[in-house]
């Protein structure tokens, strides 16, 4: 078994990527802003990412920073490629590549620093995860209407399963790009919420509202899902059921 940085390893999927590694038997490293040992900004970088990286045998990059990921990476792939670690591993999203959205952008832009960075690569893009839906209802929901984009779908991923997923890539050999990984079912935003709303027992009138510009015609379009790789097994009120039963 190896030694495996996992970058923002308290995270919504760092954290489930570094109990996997461990259930697996790896040795793992969690690189996070305020996690000791390695309390590391990947904007700055510094002396202690390096101690961080010294050794290990592959880094699975789930940093998620919202103003800085560009320079976060670059930070990182300097510093992987500084101490020869043979393996970085991306997790991204489908559709970063069609939909003109800011965020999109950016991890498509990280993407190909790690493919021009001569550093063993692999890339995983995934649809949403089903916390994102929920984080996004929970706040819709908090006036008595409640608004949606119009038709859109979605098609949410469990993220233990994407951690499951990672973890196996994390231990063998880099691979570059791997087949996507969409959830078990393409809904509605409407359908969704009603599950959501019923899960947690609440009434809210559903509005669709229709939006101007670019990313929502590529979100319309279904830029963002996988309809060929429906690979996840959890569905959206599976995870609901098991989150508002604790």
């Amino acid at each position: 078994m190896g030694t495996i940085l996992v970058t923002g390893g308290t995270g919504t999927l760092g954290r489930p990527v570094c109990e996997r590694l461990r259930a697996d038997g790896h040795e793992v490293r969690v690189l996070s802003r305020h996690s000791l040992p390695y309390a590391v900004d990947l904007r700055q970088g510094g002396s202690l990412l390096y101690r961080a990286l010294d050794g290990v045998d592959a880094v699975v990059h789930c940093s998620n920073i919202r103003r800085g990921d560009r320079d976060a990476a670059r930070v990182l792939i300097d510093a992987t490629r500084r101490t020869a670690v043979p393996h970085l591993l991306y997790v991204s999203i489908v559709g970063v590549d069609r939909v003109p959205l800011d965020y999109f952008r950016t991890k498509y832009a990280v993407e190909r620093m790690i493919q021009a960075s001569g550093i063993g690569w692999t890339l995983l893009r995934t649809t949403q995860f089903h916390d994102l839906l929920l984080q996004l209802f929970q706040g819709l929901a908090k006036p008595p209407v409640m608004p949606l984009p119009k038709d859109l779908r979605a098609q949410p991923l469990e993220v233990t399963e994407a951690a499951a997923r990672l973890a196996e890539l994390a231990a063998g050999p880099p691979v570059g790009r791997v087949e996507d990984m969409g959830g078990p079912e393409i809904r509605t935003l409407p359908d969704l919420a009603g599950s959501y709303l019923r899960a947690a027992g609440r009434r809210r009138r559903l509005v669709e509202v229709p939006l101007p510009g670019g990313t929502y015609r590529g979100l319309r379009r279904g830029e963002h899902l996988a309809p060929e790789r429906t690979v996840g097994r959890v569905t959206f009120d599976e995870f609901l059921t098991r989150r508002f039963s604790r």
